[in-house]
C-alpha cells in the first residue's frame, strides 16, 4: 500500500499504521531481529482499518476523495491503459485549452480517440490547465477531435475531471454555453461508439459537455452533480461553509448517481482510492471500458443513435400536475 500523501482527515489513523508498519520494518533491516509476524499483524489491521473506514465515507468525504492532489488525472489514465497516443491541439477558430487534453490511441490493437479534462500537478500546471476548468475552445477542440473520430471510424473514450466550465468574462465573450451546447448536440449524434468515464470530479455544464455516450461508467470515489457543493451552499444558504450539507443533499456519489441510472456501471477502486494505487485503478477502469467496447462493437450507427437518444430520455423523474 502507498504511503499516503496530503491526508485527508479520516485517512489520519492509517497514517499512524502505516506509520508503525515502515518503523518496524526499518528496525528489522538495521538490527537483523525477525519481526515479520508483528509486521504481518499490522498489515492486517492497516487493511482491516481502510476497509472500515472507506466503507462508512460521508458524502463530503468523497468530495474530497475526488478532488485529492495525488489522484490520477486524464494524462495518468491515458499513459497507463493506452498505446500510441498521439495528442491533437487547437480548435482551428481561436487556440489550444490545455485543461481539455485529446488525440488518438491504441486500446488492445484497436485504434480510439480519446478527449478528456486535464487538472495540473503543481500551481504551475494548475495555472496553464485552468484548474480542469476547460474554456469555450478547449470544448470546440474537444468536437473537432469527435467529427475526426467519426471520419474515421475510431470509438471515442471521454474521461471526465472538471470541477466546472471556465466561467470568466473572457469565456462568456467567446461563447462558454454555446460551446458547451454544441459538444452535447456532436456527441449526441455521433455515429461511432462513446464510452465515459467519470474519473474524478463531475461538476456542472463542464461536465456533461463531453459525458453523453452510450456507456457511462464511473470510479467508485468519484462525484458527478449539477454543481459543486460549495456554489450549491452559497445559492441555497448564502453560506460556502455548509458545503457538507450540500453535498450530502446533491446525491452526487458513484452509488447515488448509479441507483438514479444517471451512469451505467460503478467501478471499484483499489482499497484506500486511485490516489493509493494508480496502476490497479487504471486496470480496473481499463477492464470496464473494454468491456462497453465490446458490448457496443456489433451496434449499428442507426443502433448507437437510437439507444443513446433514449437512454438520455429516460434520465430524471418529473410530475405532470393538473391546470
Amino acid at each position: 500500500m502507498a504511503t499516503i500523501r496530503n491526508l485527508l482527515d479520516f485517512e489520519k489513523p492509517l497514517h499512524e499504521l502505516e506509520e508503525q508498519v515502515q518503523e518496524l520494518k526499518r528496525f528489522t533491516a538495521a538490527q537483523g531481529i525477525d519481526r515479520s509476524q508483528e509486521i504481518a499483524a499490522l498489515e492486517s489491521q492497516l487493511r482491516a482499518v481502510t476497509k472500515r473506514i472507506y466503507s462508512q465515507l460521508a458524502p463530503w468525504d468523497k468530495v474530497q476523495l475526488a478532488r485529492h492532489p495525488a489522484r490520477p488525472y486524464t494524462l495518468d489514465f491515458i499513459r497507463m491503459i493506452f498505446d500510441d497516443f498521439l495528442e491533437l491541439h487547437g480548435d482551428r477558430t481561436y487556440g489550444d485549452d490545455p485543461a481539455i487534453v485529446g488525440g488518438l490511441a491504441v486500446l488492445n490493437g484497436e485504434p480510439v480517440m480519446v478527449i478528456g479534462h486535464q487538472k495540473g500537478r503543481d500551481i504551475k500546471e494548475r495555472s496553464l490547465r485552468n484548474f480542469g476548468s476547460a474554456r469555450p475552445e478547449g470544448y470546440r477542440k474537444a468536437v473537432r477531435l469527435l467529427k475526426l473520430a467519426q471520419k474515421t471510424g475510431r470509438p471515442v473514450v471521454s474521461f471526465v475531471d472538471t470541477p466546472a466550465a471556465d466561467c470568466s468574462v473572457g469565456a462568456e465573450e467567446r461563447g462558454i454555453s454555446e460551446a458547451i451546447a454544441r459538444s452535447m448536440m456532436e456527441m449526441s449524434g455521433i455515429r461511432v461508439p462513446v464510452v465515459v468515464a467519470i474519473t474524478g470530479e463531475g461538476g456542472s455544464g463542464g461536465a456533461i459537455a463531453t459525458a453523453v455516450g452510450d456507456r457511462i461508467l464511473m470510479l467508485e470515489h468519484a462525484i458527478y452533480s449539477v454543481i459543486p457543493p460549495e456554489g450549491c451552499a452559497a445559492i441555497l444558504w448564502r453560506d460556502p461553509s455548509k458545503a457538507p450539507q450540500a453535498a450530502a443533499a446533491l446525491k452526487l456519489t458513484a452509488k447515488d448517481v448509479h441507483r438514479l441510472g444517471i451512469v451505467d456501471r460503478v467501478i471499484p477502486e483499489p482499497l484506500g482510492g486511485a490516489h493509493r494505487d494508480a496502476s490497479g485503478a487504471a486496470q480496473l477502469l481499463k477492464q470496464a471500458i473494454v468491456e462497453s467496447m465490446d458490448e457496443l462493437r456489433g451496434l449499428s450507427p442507426n443502433e448507437l443513435l437510437e439507444r443513446r437518444y433514449k437512454k438520455f430520455r429516460n434520465m430524471g423523474r418529473y410530475l405532470e400536475m393538473a391546470g
